[in-house]
């Protein structure tokens, strides 16, 4: 723990040596930083290497901001991370904060970022059990997935937009980090993945052998992980409004030109693989910023959009009450049009 923070906090320091003045930050001249915490979503990877160019360049100091990044236990763990203060920020599923704050009406979390614009949501099966691209070809087969995460969780819509059952095959409980075993060995017939987490996968399997089954391919449109926050909203405003900020940036660089980004994240886990992380990066930026996103809505969501996610969450999930969109995404904190480093 003690590595971690220390290379947190000292990342822009080594990267800038390790890549040139352009990564020197510059010293922010109000005084006495803010510090925040925040949680990703799961490992450190490229999947979030935004965030480490943010610290690496300085950004986030430049706004007058001390951040923290830690790993994540999960899409759907954030939440409550963040709702009990633990965490400032975090990345976290937005069906899943739809149904906690059904849950939790007076827990202060929002999403005030949409990180990715389309849910990674996918299954892979292996083709030699004869599992195609076709969601059908799943029945009556074995698919692994850990107890609680979010392409398990949201199946049932997928099913619904199919109109078969959501009992179509069979679910096996299993670590996030046994997945790739499991369908390796055969144990398994298929398992649910990001489908950019899946590329330790396509590197012990062909990926000629594997299927990718993608649930925007049912007809469904969601948003996956989002950057939420708790009480800071409340406390520290400006703090929030800054680290989007700053994190918008980075992100924008990262999709013009991830080398910097990658090259940010390896400075943090220097046991990475960079060819395995451009593989999952090409991957992620499908998600982040598909090819069909209007000019400037990276980050935001389409209000038609939210409220269909919303109602298929609340079918889904059996909520009780239904949230209103504007409770689950507060964009009240999204960069002004045409501010420095916004699309």
């Amino acid at each position: 723990m003690q590595r971690r923070q220390f290379l947190s906090r000292s990342l822009a320091a080594s990267t800038g040596a390790a890549l040139g003045a352009s990564f020197a930050p510059l010293v922010h001249a109000q005084g006495a930083l803010t510090p925040l915490k925040f949680t990703l979503d799961f490992r450190v990877t490229s999947q979030t290497s935004p965030f480490f160019l943010a610290l690496a360049k300085g950004y986030y100091r430049d706004e007058g901001l001390d951040v923290r990044i830690d790993v994540g236990a999960g899409s759907v763990a954030s939440i409550t991370r963040v709702a009990s203060g633990a965490y400032d920020l975090g990345l976290g599923d937005l069906s899943s904060l739809a149904e906690f704050q059904s849950q939790n009406p007076t827990a202060p979390v929002q999403a005030i970022y949409q990180y990715y614009q389309r849910a990674p949501f996918v299954i892979i099966g292996r083709r030699d059990r004869g599992i195609t691209e076709d969601f059908l070809s799943l029945k009556g087969k074995r698919v692994a997935a850990a107890a609680v995460e979010s392409t398990r969780r949201c199946w049932p819509m997928v099913a619904r937009a199919l109109q078969t059952g959501p009992d179509l095959f069979e679910w096996v409980t299993t670590d996030f980090s046994a997945r790739d075993n499991v369908v390796v060995r055969g144990d398994v017939d298929a398992a649910t993945y990001f489908h950019d987490s899946a590329v330790s996968l396509f590197a012990r399997m062909p990926p000629k052998d594997l299927a990718v089954l993608d649930y925007g391919r049912a007809g469904l449109h969601l948003y996956g992980n989002a950057l939420l926050a708790g009480r800071l909203l409340q406390e520290k405003p400006e703090a929030a409004r800054a680290f989007v900020r700053a994190s918008h940036r980075a992100l924008r660089e990262a999709l013009a030109n991830p080398d910097e980004a990658l090259a940010a994240v390896k400075a943090r886990e220097p046991i990475l693989n960079m060819d395995v992380e451009r593989e999952r990066w090409a991957i992620a930026r499908q998600y982040l910023a598909p090819p069909d996103l209007p000019p400037g809505a990276l980050g935001r969501v389409q209000p038609t959009v939210l409220g269909r996610q919303l109602d298929e969450a609340a079918t889904v999930f059996q909520l009780a009450a239904k949230p209103a969109p504007e409770r689950v995404f507060n964009p009240g904190f999204l960069p002004a049009a045409g501010a420095k480093g916004t699309a």
